[in-house]
């Protein structure tokens, strides 16, 4: 019960609500940009996609990170450099993984050109988009991971 109280506390479930929305903020952005991209050959709009709404969804998470998960003290503009750059650096490394995601399973499997039709409803979802909310689950762990140890870490 111990391991659980310390597992749910304000820094973890402010982190998950704040990972929803950046979820949020990165799938709204990547069907606005892959609509809008429509017309690219192949699948680079999913790749084009992805990079442009990483960066919206990485600067939305920088900034609730930092005010309302991990309450940065930081105030020097070195320090706050160094967050930042440290904040996007490891970013790079869960977009790298995703874009390998999405090589993987839009390209090489063939899932990009698939599409799910919800029963009972009219919706559907193109495979690219399932792939990308597969890969947000991921993205949301190892984001936490490297914000928890590396960038807003505690100093004594």
């Amino acid at each position: 019960m111990e391991k659980i109280k310390k597992l749910v506390n304000r820094e973890t479930i402010s982190y998950l609500v704040f990972g929803v929305l950046t979820t949020v903020v990165s799938l709204v952005t990547y069907k606005l940009f892959t609509d809008i991209f429509l017309k690219l050959s192949g699948n680079k709009q999913v790749y084009l996609s992805t990079v442009l709404s990483w960066i919206f969804a990485v600067t939305f998470a920088y900034i609730t990170n930092r005010i309302f998960v991990f309450k940065s003290q930081n105030r020097e503009i070195k320090a706050v450099l160094k967050e930042i750059s440290a904040f996007f650096g490891a970013r790079v490394l869960s977009l790298g993984f995703e874009e390998a995601w999405m090589w993987i399973t839009v390209d090489l499997l063939g899932f990009g050109s698939k599409v799910l039709h919800i029963p009972f409803t009219s919706f559907s979802l193109d495979g690219d988009f399932i792939c990308k909310i597969i890969a947000q689950f991921v993205v949301v762990v190892l984001n936490y991971i490297f914000s928890k140890l590396f960038i807003f870490k505690k100093h004594k």
